[in-house]
């Protein structure tokens, strides 16, 4: 596993887990605020709009919707379409996605609901052979201490 996206509402965890990509030498692409949330905590991170080379639109409410990331979460690492596909668009495999939702209850605005976030999430639910999908802040210490466990299941 080399690269990780992260887009995460709550920050619960976020350090360690962050850190902890870091000593395994995962690469972190991340949305904005999270972004910023790292970069403050000193973990080196790719802003998405960096690593896509498009920044967000609509006041944010586009921002991984894009076929770098979705063609890097959604590709079947066996197959050989695929893989030409991401080569010849200059896609690396996403293969960690680290993502949880506005609590819409709590906010109650139609600006919180997540378009992104689920896209994400089920981007890499569909395509769990290769990529490993964590959104609740509670299990990033279950997967750190279980990491090469885990990894062998990929």
């Amino acid at each position: 596993m080399k690269k990780a996206l992260l887009s995460v509402y709550d920050k619960s965890n976020l350090i360690k887990l962050g850190n902890f990509f870091k000593s395994k030498n995962i690469d972190i692409i991340s949305s904005n605020k999270t972004a910023d949330f790292l970069i403050n905590s000193n973990i080196d991170c790719t802003k998405i709009s960096n690593y896509i080379n498009h920044s967000e639109i609509l006041d944010g409410r586009v921002k991984t919707l894009h076929p770098k990331i979705y063609g890097g979460i959604l590709n079947d690492r066996n197959n050989p379409n695929h893989q030409k596909d991401l080569k010849n668009n200059n896609i690396s495999n996403i293969d960690i996605i680290v993502a949880n939702l506005y609590p819409f209850e709590t906010y109650n605005s139609i600006e919180n609901i997540d378009i992104g976030g689920v896209s994400l999430i089920r981007a890499a639910a569909k395509n769990y052979k290769d990529t490993l999908v964590i959104i609740d802040p509670n299990d990033y210490e279950y997967i750190i201490k279980n990491y090469n466990d885990i990894l062998s299941k990929y």
